[in-house]
């Protein structure tokens, strides 16, 4: 939970930034709400928001929100070999509570302490879930109830792109990870046209597959 307390300085904003915006979009304190407990995830939010204020129909709203989050695929992949014998529903709460920041934290520290047991792996996890994510519905919250109270002058959408610098740039310490991260970053900017979200789908893969490609040649060059 302490390892917790840096990333509150981006979360908070950018929660209280979505519960504005939100707001100014047409959504009632519900609805808002409902984003953030039940989605979770504030870059696909973010992106729904916009593409509701866009009167976008619903499937591509559904599409763009499932193609940002398609991370979260590559991170329960990542996850996979620390947590595989927990039960179905220790499996459900971690889905739940997965975010870039409790991935990035954990799988640090599991790497750090390859000791570690089930019940430590999960209980680091669990300490980061409540720090990273009761603050962002509270946020939410304040920022639909408090928000118009905030100066205009006060830029709070900073916060996204520092919280993925910060979490990104730790991690990548193999030529297998740059390479990764250059086509992905490559690729999402030529395809920035594309309708919102579609651009990171084809993205992500592409900047798997370079990876894998790196990594495989970098173990045959090993043996």
């Amino acid at each position: 939970m302490v390892q917790c307390l840096p990333f509150l300085v981006v979360i908070v904003p950018f929660a209280v930034l979505f519960g504005v915006v939100a707001t100014e979009a047409g959504l009632n304190l519900a609805q808002v709400m409902g984003f953030s407990v039940l989605v979770l995830a504030g870059a696909s939010q973010f992106t729904a928001v916009q593409l509701l204020t866009d009167n976008a129909p619903a499937f591509i709203i559904i599409l763009s929100g499932l193609a940002v989050n398609l991370r979260m695929a590559m991170y329960s992949a990542s996850l996979l070999p620390w947590l595989r014998d927990a039960s179905g529903r220790q499996k459900a709460w971690v889905a739940y509570a997965l975010i870039d920041q409790s991935y990035a934290l954990s799988i640090q520290h599991y790497e750090r302490h390859p000791a570690l047991s089930l019940s430590q792996r999960l209980a680091y996890f669990a300490g980061t879930a409540l720090m990273l994510c009761l603050p962002w519905i509270g946020a939410t919250w304040a920022g639909a109830t408090l928000g118009q109270a905030i100066p205009d002058d006060i830029a709070l959408d900073f916060a996204m792109p520092i919280t993925f610098l910060a979490m990104i740039a730790p991690m990548l310490r193999t030529p297998a990870h740059l390479a990764a991260c250059f086509v992905a970053i490559v690729a999402a900017l030529v395809l920035a046209g594309l309708p919102s979200g579609l651009g990171l789908l084809i993205a992500a893969p592409l900047g798997m597959a370079t990876g894998a490609l790196i990594e495989a040649r970098t173990e045959r060059k090993a043996l």
